[in-house]
């Protein structure tokens, strides 16, 4: 469906685009209609508005566009050559007359500003036009004059060639000029803005985003501060009847004086720059006070005059900054009158006021500059907390840098305080896939350096990679001058790095690594919650003991698969697993031994699984597995994997009486979607029926649902596999009732650990089932316990537990009976049958 509706756009689009040429193909057919034949004048009319329309929309779009594209461009030459051959068959009725020489026009204009290949195109389609139309017309018996089309043709190409080399080279001179002057007054203001402290490093050093706001807001800045100082001048001209009034800024190294603002209609001004020595000039700078001239000679000469000066009398006045000479502000008059106490109070008014003016605006532009440094601080920040995972922060938090300031390279690495280890987890830029994943010791690096110091490195982002070392001698960034290591660091906790690197030199100066230094701040305090989050999600949805899901985890997920497989018609098994004996493992060894074979059960259970499968600790020794795309042969071939796995698993702990070395079995339920039921609760059930199966046979083995299992009551009706004994082990027994109509008595199933050398248990009472644990536990002495039980209720071992299975009391400690006493029948017992549905054990 995607691919069809790909194919539909893209067959729009190229229909879209070719309309305009293929409207001038079919209008160019139908010149040559009309030349074959006269079209009727409705028709003409008709396609003659369909031409204009074509033409004014294509000419209209080309217009509006800097840089035309060539199919443009080559739309609208097309357009015009059928246009203009359509007018001159019209006017003169062939094309050897006088207004053939229209083409030319038309060939010669499209050559000027259409693209070369769109040129050549169009003279191209203009020669075969003429070519067709005076066949058009041979064939309806007009007289020819075929050697004039030779001429024509030739005519045309000479046009096309003559623009394209002649006009478009001129164009392309002026442009250049253009280019050229714009450049040189780009340049000019970006001079004036830094004289005026307005742009604190030149334009190539700062990044690309940067350097456009810091652009802005100096053309903005410059062209206020002309207005204002225009302003003062024009008014001390008007008010002291001047000449010329002129304010001279002086460059960084003091050695040139140029032009600020100027108000004189004098004709023969000098552009400048002046050297700082010279004249008027060098006398205020030298003095530090006013030049006053009076009564200059016609002959003599003023730096800022070409030629001789038509002045006769000068006042030079130099401007101060904070106690800095900045300037000179120059005055002078036609009339030979000196200047007065009053009016030299008036033009230092004037000096002040062009400096209050430039203060003002250096003022402005700082905020300006402030205003857009905190909108950026504000996107991250907000970037940052919209992110609510660690890989989420750190792409936030480099795109933030890469838009506070122009880098080419960026690194997260984050610290492990308990191993003392760093791990670079995300590189932006070249070598990114060789640095990310890498690990590394606390070292001398500067990595670990800023962690350790909590402060930046190295001094201002100058970096020497002979000298210094970002992460260790062999995990290196690329070749730069300029890096800078930011700390992520929260309540005194170090996180982690920030990397930032550029390749031009002074890349991060004071202002930019303030703003760095906050967003920093902010990445840090997102990663501590992204991290809090994710470890709250784990204690919502883990186990604690295992890792694996929980119940509640394990029942939003059963559904979601159950959903599922109900909407695609698809199988799924649920396996419910049990550690048989897990009481007694408990009782004997304690619980920390307990937690070690669940541990060990879920890593079985992990490993067995398959990556959509989703295993979860019930609750108690009881897991459970959910396997989707499942039918119960796959999930039987599964919990055989893993009921021969854990039998062959030793597991090693510390008991309270030294080391342990203890081997368990489990038994394993299995229940098929639909089978077994369409819903969660039918499942699980047919699954724990299943298991109680497995637990009266024998135990250590699986057993798959039938619908012979199923029972009004809590228990199987029959179908209870049995397995052989292994040796050096004593099978579970059970005697048959005798034949009789009443209902078999109740059983009990109890567990007693045999005498250290004897493999004889004693005789069964009627309906008593007796075992003796595995030969590979040792049988130790039972450790008196009030409750037993494991880490967790025992669940499967020898009854389900309450509310869930049936004979839960069984579970409950035997108490004590006289020698001779018969065991207390606590169950009804049913004859055992062998369910062809359940695996029995194989022994060793």
């Amino acid at each position: 469906m995607a691919n069809l509706v790909l194919a539909v756009l893209t067959a729009r689009r190229i229909a879209r685009n070719a309309a305009p040429l293929a409207c001038a193909l079919a209008l160019g057919g139908l010149v040559v209609l009309d030349a074959a034949e006269r079209l009727p004048q409705v028709a003409a009319a008709a396609a003659l508005l369909v031409l204009l329309a074509a033409l004014v929309q294509r000419a209209r779009r080309r217009a509006a566009a800097i840089e035309a594209s060539a199919l443009l461009d080559l739309e609208v030459g097309a357009l015009l050559v059928v246009a203009t051959f359509a007018a001159v068959l019209r006017v003169d009725g062939s094309l050897d007359g006088d207004a053939h020489a229209a083409l030319y026009v038309v060939i010669a204009l499209v050559s000027a500003f259409a693209r070369p290949a769109a040129s050549l195109l169009v003279a191209i389609a203009a020669a075969v036009l003429e070519i067709a139309v005076r066949s058009a017309m041979a064939a309806r018996g007009a007289p020819i004059a075929w050697g004039a089309a030779a001429p024509h043709i030739g005519f045309m190409a000479v046009f096309s060639v003559l623009n394209a080399a002649v006009l478009r080279a001129e164009i392309s001179r002026v442009r250049k000029a253009s280019h050229t002057r714009l450049q040189a007054e780009i340049e000019r203001l970006r001079d004036d803005a830094r004289s005026y402290r307005l742009l604190s490093a030149p334009a190539q050093a700062r990044g690309a985003a940067q350097k456009g706001d810091d652009e802005r807001l100096a053309r903005s800045g410059v062209e206020e501060i002309h207005q204002s100082v225009l302003f003062a001048l024009r008014l001390l001209r008007e008010s002291l009847d001047l000449y010329t009034a002129m304010l001279l800024w002086q460059n960084d190294a003091g050695t040139h004086l140029r032009i600020s603002e100027l108000a004189s209609d004098a004709p023969n001004l000098s552009e400048g720059p002046f050297l700082s020595g010279d004249g008027v000039f060098g006398a205020a700078i030298t003095q530090r006070a006013p030049v006053v001239i009076g009564g200059l000679k016609p002959g003599y000469k003023i730096p800022y005059y070409v030629g001789p000066s038509p002045v006769r009398a000068v006042c030079a006045l130099p401007v101060f900054e904070h106690g800095k000479l900045r300037g000179v502000l120059v005055v002078d008059r036609v009339e030979d009158r000196p200047f007065s106490p009053r009016e030299l109070e008036l033009i230092d008014e004037a000096c002040r006021y062009a400096v209050r003016a430039i203060q003002n605006e250096r003022v402005f532009v700082q905020l300006e500059r402030a205003k857009v440094e905190q909108g950026k601080l504000y996107r991250a920040a907000e970037a940052l907390g919209a992110a609510t995972t660690e890989p989420g922060v750190i792409e936030a938090g480099v795109t933030s840098a890469r838009e506070i300031t122009s880098v080419d390279f960026a690194a997260v690495t984050l610290y492990d305080e308990a191993q003392k280890v760093h791990e670079i987890r995300a590189v932006s830029g070249d070598g990114g896939a060789e640095l990310t994943g890498q690990r590394f010791r606390h070292n001398a690096g500067l990595v670990s350096m800023v962690l350790q110091n909590r402060h930046p490195l190295p001094y201002r982002g100058e970096y020497d990679e002979k000298r210094q070392i970002v992460f260790t001698r062999r995990v290196t960034p690329p070749s730069m001058p300029s890096i800078i290591v930011l700390p992520l660091v929260v309540h005194d906790r170090p996180l982690g790095t920030l990397v930032l690197g550029s390749r031009r030199r002074a890349a991060f100066t004071d202002s930019v690594r303030s703003t760095l230094e906050v967003l920093a701040s902010h990445m840090a305090v997102s990663l501590s919650n992204a991290r809090m989050m994710r470890r709250l999600e784990e204690l919502a949805t883990m186990d604690g003991l295992t890792g694996l899901l929980n119940k509640r985890a394990m029942l939003e997920v059963a559904d979601q698969k159950i959903t599922a497989a109900r909407r695609f018609s698809r199988r799924l098994s649920v396996l419910v697993t049990d550690i048989d004996h897990f009481k007694k493992v408990n009782d004997t060894y304690g619980h920390d031994v307990g937690d070690v074979i669940i541990k060990g059960l879920g890593d079985v259970l992990r490993r067995a699984k398959r990556t959509t499968d989703a295993v979860a600790r019930f609750g108690g020794e009881e897991f459970v597995v959910i396997c989707e795309e499942t039918d119960a042969r796959g999930a039987m071939l599964l919990a055989e994997r893993v009921r021969e796995e854990l039998e062959r698993t030793t597991f090693h702990a510390a008991g309270s009486g030294g080391p342990v070395q203890c081997q368990v079995t489990c038994s394993i339920g299995i229940a098929t979607y639909p089978e077994a039921g369409s819903t969660w609760e039918e499942l699980f059930k047919a699954a724990d029926e299943s298991l109680y199966v497995s637990k009266r046979s024998g135990r250590n083995r699986s057993t798959a649902w039938s619908p012979a299992n199923r029972s009004g009551s809590g228990h199987p009706p029959a179908a209870e596999a049995t397995a052989p004994a292994k040796p050096g082990t004593e099978a579970l027994s059970a005697r048959p009732p005798a034949a009789s109509t009443r209902p078999p008595a109740p059983a009990s199933t109890t567990v007693r650990p045999p005498a250290p050398a004897s493999t004889t248990a004693r005789p069964p009472a009627p309906a008593s089932t007796t075992a003796r644990p595995p030969a590979t536990a040792p049988a130790p002495q039972r450790r008196p316990s009030a409750a037993g039980g494991g880490s967790a209720p025992a669940g499967h071992d020898g009854a389900p537990p309450g509310g869930k299975r049936a004979a839960a009391s069984s579970l409950s400690p035997t108490p004590a009976r006289t020698p001779g006493e018969a065991e207390p029948r606590s169950k009804p017992r049913r004859p055992p049958e062998v369910d062809p549905t359940s695996k029995p054990k194989t022994a060793a």
